[in-house]
């Protein structure tokens, strides 16, 4: 099973039954039920072309921290509610293990045929996508200065952020706005809005996040960053915040 989990884990698509038995040079018979008891025990997830990742189960084994975790336990209703309101697919995102990624523990999959693709498991750079800025913006000022340093800023599109000056003054827009708005930043023609989530104590502790097209996401703009505000406020009660200390603890000294 150990076998089964690490290569999951290595890829970034899923992988299909047959992957997993070409792989591993195993009979699909054999597999078959170990995947099934995998992702009945919540470490593996399966999509809708049956391909298997990393399920919440998985993350739980070290890529999370307790508070991550309990986020994760109060997630879904809220999230299922934003996407049935929006009509776009929703992600719960939280920072990586290495401080270098925005990993996604949840999501609830858009009803469209065309939709914003992303799967549990997921890693995706801090400083090109709505969720990974969201949270960055809303670290304490050393831990995100620290960890703005060690980024590569890697461009992906025409319109990704690769300098850390510009890096930094859309950090403090997002701060003063409360949600994040990426427009074609990580994939051309794809857009996200998210909004940091924060824990009892004031720290954030992910952030939730819609993902859609540019065309369809564009037009209701501002629209849709209320309804995701106000998805990541509830998160943020349930997980037993009452507000202020976040916008402290945001500041530059």
């Amino acid at each position: 099973m150990v076998d089964i989990l690490e290569l999951v884990a290595a890829s970034t698509e899923g992988l299909a039954l047959r992957d997993v038995s070409a792989r591993l040079e195993a009979p699909k018979s054999s597999l078959l039920p170990l995947l099934r008891a995998l992702t009945a025990r919540g470490y593996l997830a399966q999509g809708r072309a049956g391909e298997y990742r990393l399920g919440p189960g998985a993350l739980d084994l070290g890529a999370t921290t307790p508070t991550q975790r309990e986020l994760v336990d109060v997630a879904r209703p809220p999230a299922l509610d934003l996407m049935r309101r929006t009509g776009e697919t929703v992600f719960l995102g939280v920072l990586s293990t290495d401080h270098r990624s925005v990993v996604y523990v949840d999501k609830v999959d858009s009803d469209h045929i065309i939709r914003y693709a992303g799967g549990v498991g997921d890693r995706r750079p801090l400083h090109a996508t709505s969720s990974g800025k969201a949270i960055l913006a809303f670290l304490p000022a050393e831990e995100r200065d620290e960890i703005l340093k060690s980024l590569s800023l890697a461009r992906h599109t025409a319109r990704t952020i690769t300098s850390l000056p510009a890096l930094r003054a859309s950090l403090d827009d997002i701060r003063r706005a409360g949600v994040c708005v990426t427009i074609d930043e990580l994939v051309a023609g794809a857009s996200g809005i998210a909004a940091p989530v924060f824990d009892r104590y004031g720290r954030v502790a992910g952030a939730c996040a819609l993902g859609g097209p540019t065309d369809r996401v564009r037009p209701r703009l501002k629209a849709l960053a209320s309804e995701v505000k106000s998805t990541a406020r509830t998160l943020s009660e349930r997980l037993g915040h009452r507000g202020g200390e976040e916008k402290r603890r945001g500041r530059s000294p």
